[in-house]
């Protein structure tokens, strides 16, 4: 990123997601807080502040478990409700898919997938089979 400008770095990569939501029609989510501080070379503290005046203008808004997504685009589905439908997809007694599969798979976060799994493990869907991986043991209860 060059020297600091008047206007503030913050402000300036603001512009430039601005710059991006507006030039791309089917754009429905921004890049992870950490690809845009590595992108403009900058602390999270910076890229958070951008994310909040575009938030402040109405253009995205935060969604937990999916991150930040631009207002009026096709809603992402939480990645907890992405494992529910697949444990269904699967049956009781499959094998779940790894970790990594599944952060390739859904574009999520590594901590993501892990706190959802976690939430499927404490709910007795999923069982943990050291060395071998993830089973499903139950379908969910509350899947609609």
């Amino acid at each position: 990123m060059p020297e600091r400008s008047p206007r503030g770095t913050y402000l300036r990569i603001a512009d430039a997601l601005r710059a991006e939501i507006s030039g791309d029609s089917t754009m429905a989510s921004l890049p992870s807080e950490a690809d845009l501080m590595k992108e403009h070379d900058v602390a999270r503290t910076t890229v958070k502040r951008a994310l909040d005046v575009l938030a402040a203008e109405g253009l995205i808004r935060s969604q937990p478990g999916v991150g930040w997504l631009v207002v009026g685009a096709a809603l992402k589905v939480p990645v907890l409700d992405q494992f529910a439908a697949l444990v269904y997809e699967l049956g009781v007694d499959a094998d779940f898919p790894s970790e990594k599969e599944l952060t390739e798979t859904t574009g999520a976060a590594r901590g993501t997938v892990r706190r959802a799994l976690a939430q499927l493990e404490g709910a007795g869907v999923l069982e943990v089979r050291h060395g071998k991986g993830r089973r499903v043991r139950a379908l969910p209860a509350n899947h609609s």
